[in-house]
């Protein structure tokens, strides 16, 4: 008789992950896992003494895919912060629940507004916006800040499906808000 298949630390993540984005983060469990896996619980119990701890495994994989999702920018020559406030809410639209799993659960605790304003992984973003805007990393921030809050708001609606997704009025609202973020920041007034 051959040996049963292995079943590997990656393979429970990659179930669990699988379970996160279709049914949500909260169905995360050993017999789903299993059931994913065709095999007994044991394999997942045994690379995740608890379900916790595989659930964060599980958002560290969601926060990767999320970070290269905001990157994969359609047109870099409009703007680049559009385009990543574009995609931040898009995201909410196609993946809503790994949206609700990284920014509306118990997982996204420990960073402050400013604490994620002045964290390192944010500088090219905020480097390419202060270029773009001829200012200081001071109104980078403010600007960013700005767009980041309207661009959550307008993803979160959607990811809790109470607003349908427009694209053109969403890019619409999201360009207003940048440009009046990009007075309020000089200091103008509209």
């Amino acid at each position: 008789m051959p040996p049963k298949a292995k079943i590997t630390k990656d393979m429970v993540i990659d179930a669990a992950y699988e379970i996160a984005a279709k049914t949500g983060a909260e169905n995360i469990n050993a017999r789903t896992v299993a059931e994913k896996l065709n095999c007994s619980t044991q394999p997942v119990m045994y690379h995740f003494s608890t379900i916790e701890e595989l659930k964060k495994a599980v958002y560290a994989k969601a926060d990767g895919y999320h970070s290269e999702y905001l990157m994969d920018i359609k047109n870099p020559q409009n703007s680049v912060m559009l385009g990543i406030g574009l995609n931040y809410i898009r995201f909410a639209m196609e993946e809503p629940h790994l949206f609700r799993f990284l920014f509306q659960s118990n997982f996204f605790t420990g960073t402050t507004l400013l604490e994620m304003i002045d964290d390192e992984e944010l500088m090219p973003v905020l480097s390419a916006m202060q270029g773009a805007i001829g200012g200081s990393i001071t109104q980078a921030k403010e600007i960013f800040l700005t767009i980041f809050l309207f661009a959550h708001g307008y993803a979160s609606i959607i990811a809790n499906n109470s607003l349908a997704y427009e694209e053109e009025l969403i890019k619409t609202h999201l360009k207003r808000a940048y440009d009046g973020a990009i007075l309020a920041a000089q200091g103008k007034t509209i």
